[in-house]
């Protein structure tokens, strides 16, 4: 009888020690995490449109994500840098509610500076204001995600990320059809439409966009169901990673800004092979710094920090890989979507250059039939991977093996659901939904794939990476719904990588995890590289073979899960 009653004493103790959610709080800073996702994603949607309305390259289009992912990379390290020089983190000294509403504010910025930029028809221009809105959502994040942890115990911390996560996708789900309806008043993106619009359209959609950046951040200043937050967490100073960091940031700076010099003018050489060189010089710069600088840490670790763990090091790689394979994928699928009309219509009609095809779907000489598609398959590219992010949600929650057998069977199934049913909510036509229906039987496979990676993350990881490489070599060697679907399936393959790279790649670091966690962070820079890589094959060869690049990145990360373990011990 007294050990039942001191159990209960004790787990009474338990429940009165663990930390309340702040829910009110919680369900504010969501909010933020749907912006996220709605803006980013809809940048599937304005890479055709710009291209189509500036007459730019497929290399050209994809600086556009160079500057939005560039922004995050630098917005990154230059927190980092700025708290090593003044011994303390300086967005702990804001307070994280503090950061998010900075952050929102520079988005503001960012997205008031379209206007004028719009108006100059100036590429260039253009790109600036993206790198701005890109620069705030760095900070953003930086500080979204520790709040979210901070707003109840630690023990369910995953818990909230994981909300936060789905909701993130719910953005990037609908954001493509939203951009795409307030853009041109329909969900299909019709070649001459985007000839027709005028730019003070988009002018003002961006306008609106800021005025909503602006009001959440009033609500986040001025709520006070939202605490102002800080962590104990210090970044360690080791001089020799911190060096080495701040080299490569000013080699790649160097290396972004020539691209950007060199294709933003009016005399731009499509043919010319510089662009392709400096995208690989800084792939390279990257790649071979970090793997020098693990070979010569092991030897003398003094002063490298975290870089002195080979994990950390291939897990850096990883992300930047992982991200920059998630971006280019869907990046690249509107031009891939015309160029499946094109063959299409070529094994109709007979010979015709792709130039006078993509000027007869412009007068409406021809159907465009999966062009016109290109916001609904973005959307259901990006809630393919809220499909795997609910799925993988699932192992937060203690649940037993028959439920969770269940769970993990119909979930997926839910989430699609939702994205079917957000579309036809947005104003998608009913035959156009209906020819994504058939996607049900793909999602099987992940549903495999989650059964066999048995909630172990190297396991997952190595399957995903496998299945993401048969998906890839699928689109390119087949044609119509199966290419298409082969390529949206990427994501539903990159879907878990973020959180399994992260666990792996910090294994064993210690008091270097924040330093570690910093530096993987910055590797979201992979969204800035991989996309014009593939851009610029797509130009110089063809847009079906540049899909070689997402198959090298599959590749490499199914590398990692396989080694990492080893590496580790």
């Amino acid at each position: 009888m007294n050990t039942v009653t001191n159990t209960k004493t004790d787990q009474s103790s338990t429940n009165k020690e663990q930390k309340p959610t702040n829910y009110p709080a919680l369900y504010t800073l969501v909010a933020v995490f749907f912006f996220w996702g709605f803006i980013a994603a809809s940048n599937g949607v304005f890479i055709p449109f710009a291209k189509s309305k500036f007459g730019l390259s497929q290399f050209q289009s994809q600086l556009i994500d160079s500057a939005f992912y560039f922004a995050y990379y630098i917005g990154a390290f230059l927190l980092f840098i700025i708290s090593i020089a003044g011994k303390k983190d300086l967005l702990n000294s804001w307070g994280f509610k503090n950061g998010i509403v900075y952050g929102l504010m520079m988005s503001v910025v960012g997205a008031f500076v379209m206007f004028p930029a719009l108006a100059s028809s100036s590429f260039a221009f253009i790109l600036a204001a993206l790198f701005i809105i890109g620069l705030g959502f760095s900070l953003q994040q930086t500080a979204a995600n520790p709040f979210a942890i901070a707003l109840g115990d630690e023990s369910t911390g995953s818990n909230r990320l994981n909300l936060a996560g789905g909701i993130n996708s719910f953005g990037t789900t609908i954001g493509p059809i939203i951009f795409a309806l307030a853009l041109l008043g329909t969900t299909t993106l019709d070649e001459s439409l985007i000839k027709a619009l005028s730019l003070s359209t988009v002018q003002w959609l961006y306008v609106i966009v800021g005025l909503a950046f602006f009001g959440a951040a009033m609500l986040f200043r001025f709520s006070k169901k939202l605490p102002a937050m800080k962590a104990d967490s210090t970044i360690e100073n080791e001089n020799k990673a911190t060096w080495l960091i701040s080299i490569i940031t000013l080699l790649l700076v160097a290396i972004i800004s020539m691209i950007f010099y060199q294709n933003t003018g009016d005399n731009v050489d499509h043919n010319s092979l510089t662009g392709l060189y400096l995208i690989l010089a800084g792939i390279a710069v990257l790649v071979g710094s970090l793997l020098i600088a693990n070979s010569v840490a092991r030897k003398n670790p003094i002063g490298w920090g975290a870089l002195k763990y080979p994990q950390l090091t291939l897990g850096m790689i990883a992300i930047f890989t992982y991200v920059g394979t998630e971006v280019t994928i869907q990046s690249n699928l509107g031009e891939f979507l015309k160029h499946l009309d094109f063959k299409n219509f070529i094994s109709i009609q007979g010979d015709i250059s792709y130039a006078d095809f993509l000027q007869k779907l412009t007068n409406k000489e021809v159907e465009g039939f999966w062009a016109s598609m290109t916001p609904m398959l973005v959307s259901l590219y990006w809630g393919s991977l809220m499909i795997g992010r609910w799925a993988g949600a699932i192992s937060a929650f203690n649940l037993n093996s028959k439920t969770r057998t269940i769970a993990l069977v119909i979930i997926p199934y839910i989430a699609f659901l939702v994205i079917l049913a957000s579309n036809y909510l947005a104003g998608v036509d009913f035959s156009s939904i209906k020819v994504i229906l058939p996607y049900a039987a793909v999602i099987l496979i992940q549903i495999a794939g989650f059964f066999f990676g048995q909630d172990k993350p190297a396991k997952t990881l190595l399957i995903f990476g496998i299945l993401g490489i048969a998906a890839m070599i699928t689109g390119m060697f087949t044609t119509g719904t199966i290419a298409v679907f082969a390529f949206v399936s990427g994501g539903l393959f990159c879907s878990v990588m973020w959180p399994v790279i992260f666990s792996l790649a910090l294994q064993g670091l210690g008091k270097f995890t924040s330093q570690g966690s910093a530096f993987l962070v910055m590797m979201i820079l992979g969204g800035a590289f991989l996309p014009p890589l593939q851009g610029k094959i797509a130009d110089l060869v063809d847009i079906n073979v540049s899909y070689w690049i997402p198959v090298l990145g599959f590749a490499y990360l199914a590398f990692f899960a396989f080694i990492v373990k080893k590496v580790s011990r």
